[in-house]
């Protein structure tokens, strides 16, 4: 009977370290260093464990869901870059913002509001270290030539890609939203400028008038434009991964009394251009987009070994996610001829407002706290990192702040009894919306909002019915539109969601102002 108790009490000891319950970590005095690392265009199918039908091995994503949790249903709140980003950032959906369609330039001002609070600047009131390496793409305000301007919430044309002083500080960067520390590139991979930024200016200002080819050994290039002279595309996800595992060196070095850190790494990878260095070409037997997904594979795992060797990996919250789903520009045709489809089962892929737009990988990793091997099936959004860091910290967000973000921390420890999240709205890249709760998703527009097929402005959408209604637990890969059969639904979703955009928010709290206030019938007839 000695051993049996002696038993059952080291069993509940050790549930209480592995975190069962959603006791926030400012209450155990632990709080977790943070680690968000968000590939850009990897598809829900192009992670082994996600897809175990997939020809791409991912080992390092793998491990991540191994030691921790896989979200399942996991979601950008839009099918592309820039507004998801903002999410991310902000834990609010990027429409109640200016930017209701497409996405930044390399070159566009500031997008986040000023006076906004964000992940970062939350995270340092607690006292956390906080840096940013990668893709920024959400403004910079860059110092224009006299007289010159560039597009504020569209890509930078040709002729404005010069309208740039280089040699000059930049403003209203990832410095002035919280991050004490930024290295990285002002937009994806195939905008300029072709240059590193380090903090508030460039390492080297442009002096060349380059692109690169959109995918190795295939003839579509870049947008031509300013490229420092010691920069190549090359070079990216290499530097960057550099870059991270020194912080983490340096922030082991610095001791255990030394604050918690964030770091928030916006990959530029696999989207293109597509360029597996060297030593990745031809290693996945598919095509270079594949060779490029195991290469970013490869620098998540350099970084899971940097929080190995510098004993951080314990209390290290680990995220490895997705900005919106894989990009056509992949070659789907070509993958698909070989077994993998980065789409996996859903339908659609990148810019749509089909589940392969917006379904994305998320994997966390959080050893002190979450259980090895688990798996949620919680409907969870990007947005959802604002909520969840004030949760872990045990911060209570201001009203106006973290509007559509929704703390994961109860699924994370194990916490049944508390709500999870049963709608999310997604938008896709030309400005249609869809709302989904429960099993059911509803689409306001005739296509596919994005570039599959029926794609908007190409494929004839008018004999088509102006809203999509799918009920995704018997048809997730939308082949079905339910919206004649259930027309109450349609109702009910279509009040809901005209009820999230006039609140300001879609989580408990006192309605709050839209920057704008989009029109959600913009692409359907219903309205």
């Amino acid at each position: 009977m000695t051993t049996l108790r002696a038993w059952l009490v080291g069993l509940i000891a050790c549930w209480f370290s592995i975190g069962i319950g959603s006791t926030s970590a400012a209450e155990t005095g632990q709080l977790p260093n943070i680690v968000y690392i968000l590939c850009d265009d990897l598809g829900y199918g192009d992670v082994r464990c996600l897809n175990p039908d997939g020809k791409i091995a991912t080992p390092n994503f793998d491990r991540i869901a191994r030691e921790g949790m896989i979200f399942t249903d996991a979601h950008s709140g839009s099918a592309v870059c820039t507004p998801t980003r903002y999410g991310v950032m902000t834990g609010r959906y990027a429409w109640r913002s200016k930017l209701q369609s497409g996405v930044l330039g390399g070159l566009s001002p500031r997008l986040i509001e000023p006076g906004r609070e964000t992940v970062a600047s939350l995270l340092k009131k607690k006292g956390y270290q906080t840096a940013c390496f990668g893709k920024w793409h959400l403004g910079m305000n860059w110092v224009l030539k006299p007289g010159k301007s560039v597009n504020e919430l569209s890509i930078e044309s040709r002729e404005q890609v010069w309208n740039v002083d280089y040699t000059q500080p930049i403003s209203d960067g990832p410095n002035a939203v919280g991050f004490e520390h930024y290295f990285g590139i002002s937009a994806s991979l195939d905008m300029v400028p072709y240059v590193f930024i380090k903090n508030d200016r460039p390492l080297s200002a442009p002096t060349l008038d380059k692109n690169y080819e959109m995918m190795l050994g295939r003839s579509k290039m870049t947008r031509l434009g300013p490229t420092a002279a010691d920069f190549d595309a090359f070079d990216v996800l290499p530097r960057l991964t550099r870059e991270l595992t020194d912080y983490i060196e340096q922030r082991s070095a610095a001791g255990k009394s030394a604050s918690p850190f964030f770091a928030y790494v916006p990959l530029a990878s696999p989207h293109t251009p597509i360029v597996p260095t060297a030593k990745w070409q031809s290693k996945s037997g598919l095509n270079p987009y594949a060779d490029f997904v195991m290469e970013t594979d490869a620098a998540v795992g350099r970084v899971l070994e940097a929080l190995d060797r510098t004993g951080l990996a314990a209390n290290t919250l680990v995220v490895l996610t997705s900005d919106n789903g894989c990009s056509p520009e992949a070659d789907f045709d070509e993958l698909l001829a070989k077994g993998h489809n980065p789409s996996h089962v859903f339908r659609g892929h990148k810019a749509d407002i089909y589940e392969g737009g917006h379904r994305i990988p998320f994997l966390v990793r959080w050893p002190d706290r979450v259980k090895a091997g688990t798996k949620s099936d919680s409907i969870v959004c990007l947005t959802d990192l604002m909520a969840t860091a004030a949760d872990i910290t045990g911060q209570k967000l201001a009203e106006s702040a973290g509007e559509d973000s929704v703390s994961i921390l109860p699924q994370l420890t194990g916490d049944a009894s508390k709500p999870v999240r049963r709608s999310i709205v997604n938008h896709s890249i030309n400005g249609s919306f869809a709302i989904r709760d429960g099993q059911w998703k509803l689409c306001l527009c005739p296509g596919s909002g994005g570039w599959s097929a029926p794609r908007p402005g190409r494929d004839d959408q008018t004999k088509l019915p102006p809203v999509q209604l799918f009920n995704l637990e018997t048809d997730i890969a939308e082949k079905t539109n339910e919206q004649a059969a259930h027309p109450e639904i349609v109702d009910k979703l279509s009040k809901q969601l005209e009820e999230i955009v006039a609140n300001g928010r879609s989580t408990p709290g006192a309605a709050q102002a839209n920057t704008v206030t989009p029109n959600i019938w913009k692409f359907s007839k219903r309205k």
